[in-house]
Formats: C-alpha cells, sequence, structure tokens
C-alpha cells in the first residue's frame, strides 16, 4: 500500500509540474512602450497595461517610460515591446526608412494596430520673453524635445515650414515635457515646443506657475510642411490657464503599432480589450476621449496586424 501511496503522490507532483510548465509556457508579456512621465503617452500606455493585465489571460503586462515615437518603434523592430505609441509621421519614415529621421532602414517588422488620438504640436513661451509668433522665436531659448523624438521631427518640420531653422535659436534644448517647463519657471528657456494630446500636464503646470503665451501656427506654414500627415487644426480658448482664444495649430495623428513576432491571438485580443475599455484610458486622459473604432484604420502607415484586422472585421470596421 505505502508504494500505491508514494505512487500517487508522484503522480500528483508530476500533474501539479506539468501544469505549471503549461501555465508558464501560455504566459505572455506585453511591454507597452510609451514616452515621459509628464506627456500623455504614459498615463494612457500604464491604463493600458492595467487593462491587458485583468482581461487577457496569461498576461504579464508592464508600461515602460521611453523617449516616445522614434524609439518605440526602433524598440519594437527589434521585439523589445509588443505594442507602442507613435505620431504618425515618425511611423511612414521608420515604414520608409528615412535615416534623416532616426531610422536608417526600413523597420520592415512594424505592424498597425489602431490609430488613436491627434497630437497638436504646442509652442508655448512665457509671456515675459515677448513671443507672440513664430518669427518672435528668432534670438531666444527653446526646448523642442529630446533629439530624434516624434516631438523633435515635428519641430523641424515646423521651423523649416516657416522659413527658420535652430541656428535661428540662441539656444536650444533637447529635453523631455517636464524638464523643460522647470527651464522656463526658473527663467533658463524662453518656450518650448511639445508635440501632444490637449491639456497635456506638463504645459497645465507651467500655466499655474507663469503667464503663458501660446504660439499660432498659421494654416499656411502648415500646408508648407508638405506632408498630409499635418492637418491645421485649432487650440480652444480655455485649454491652459490664461489662454483666452483659440490658437491655430498642426494636428498629427497618433497610431499604436505592434510588430510582426505578436500572435494573431495576442494582437486581436489588445485590439478587442483596448475598445472594450475605452472609459478607463478616458479617465487616464482626456486625450482619450477622441479615440474612435470607426477610425481605427484610418491613415495606416505601416499594414495593419491580421490580428487586429481580425478584430476590426468582426465589429464591422472593416468590411
Amino acid at each position: 500500500m505505502r508504494w500505491l501511496q508514494k505512487l500517487g503522490l508522484g503522480l500528483t507532483l508530476g500533474t501539479a509540474l506539468a501544469a505549471s510548465v503549461a501555465h508558464a509556457q501560455q504566459q505572455q508579456f506585453v511591454n507597452v512602450l510609451t514616452g515621459g512621465q509628464s506627456g500623455v503617452y504614459y498615463p494612457l500606455g500604464v491604463a493600458l497595461s492595467q487593462v491587458y493585465a485583468k482581461s487577457i489571460p496569461n498576461v504579464r503586462a508592464t508600461a515602460q517610460v521611453t523617449k516616445a515615437s522614434a524609439e518605440n518603434l526602433n524598440l519594437l523592430q527589434a521585439g523589445r515591446g509588443e505594442l507602442g505609441f507613435s505620431l504618425g509621421d515618425s511611423v511612414s519614415d521608420a515604414w520608409k526608412g528615412d535615416a534623416d529621421a532616426g531610422f536608417p532602414k526600413k523597420l520592415d517588422k512594424l505592424r498597425g494596430l489602431s490609430a488613436t488620438y491627434n497630437n497638436y504640436i504646442q509652442i508655448v513661451a512665457n509671456a515675459d520673453a515677448g513671443i507672440k509668433t513664430l518669427a518672435d522665436l528668432k534670438g531666444k531659448r527653446i526646448s523642442v524635445g529630446a533629439a530624434r523624438s516624434g516631438t523633435e521631427l515635428n519641430a523641424r518640420a515646423i521651423f523649416k515650414a516657416a522659413g527658420m531653422d535652430y541656428k535661428d535659436l540662441a539656444k536650444v534644448e533637447y529635453l523631455p515635457f517636464g524638464e523643460s517647463v522647470e527651464l522656463i519657471k526658473n527663467r533658463q528657456l524662453d518656450a518650448t515646443l511639445q508635440s501632444a494630446g490637449l491639456g497635456v500636464a506638463s504645459i497645465r503646470d507651467l500655466a499655474t506657475a507663469v503667464k503663458i503665451v501660446v504660439v499660432p501656427i498659421p494654416a499656411e506654414t502648415v500646408a508648407k510642411v508638405g506632408d498630409a500627415a499635418y492637418q491645421p487644426a485649432i487650440i480652444p480658448a480655455g485649454t491652459y490657464g490664461g489662454q483666452d482664444a483659440d490658437v491655430p495649430t498642426a494636428a498629427i495623428p497618433n497610431y499604436l503599432i505592434t510588430h510582426a513576432g505578436v500572435s494573431d491571438e495576442l494582437a486581436y485580443q489588445m485590439t478587442k480589450q483596448l475598445y472594450e475599455h475605452l472609459d478607463t484610458l478616458k479617465s487616464a486622459h482626456n486625450a482619450a476621449k477622441a479615440i474612435q473604432r470607426e477610425n481605427a484604420v484610418k491613415g495606416m502607415p505601416v499594414p495593419l496586424h491580421p490580428g487586429a484586422e481580425r478584430y476590426y472585421k468582426e465589429v464591422g470596421v472593416i468590411k
């Protein structure tokens, strides 16, 4: 009898071990690549990772702070993340392999998951600096975002369209949003260009500390960029403290991008859970209110992931 008991115990342990191994094999990791903590990508990425951890079986999800668009795309190509936020023009440059934009080779593994919300190019100055137009930035000190980030590429494009470049500025800093704002508060910078959703925390913070001016980008300047991703837009009055009038600017769509190595089932679930938990993202940041399923595949600069495509066919977005 004793040997039967031992045999039974051995079988039980063996079964438990096999189940444990099977569970470990089934477990998947979803690393959501975001941006700086003072931007919009980060809170949305944290919320999305929490949704995935709760809603997709056997998934461990995390949100990673990055330098945003360009870095996210390079990390996805290298398989060092499963999902990343990026600006549309950066995605297009990565797919083409635009060396000037920081992509010496075509990032051919990128696949689309969904369009999200628009980034607005927001140039904000300390009112004391006397900056009211793009031309007034000449000879001033400005931060343009991390080098080769989506924001910095936006800065290059807008300045070029306005007939300017960095040589026209007294000082150019390549800093995340939060650090840029702190330097303006300390009178070490005059202005910052931030490409983000409306109501970004860093600019709201700045507006509570100093009187600000939101510098207009006229529609004719936006047209001179020569890229269909850049569209005329408005920063509505009252978006920031002390901003009493609508301000014209440029808007660029953001996308959630994955890669070809992500399984069809996981991409399907990431897409489905995104749209079934939009309220969670809206609670994380107001920018998520602009995410609409019917716009999910519009203008996608890279091929759609088959798993995402399956979901959009199920819900009728793709016929």
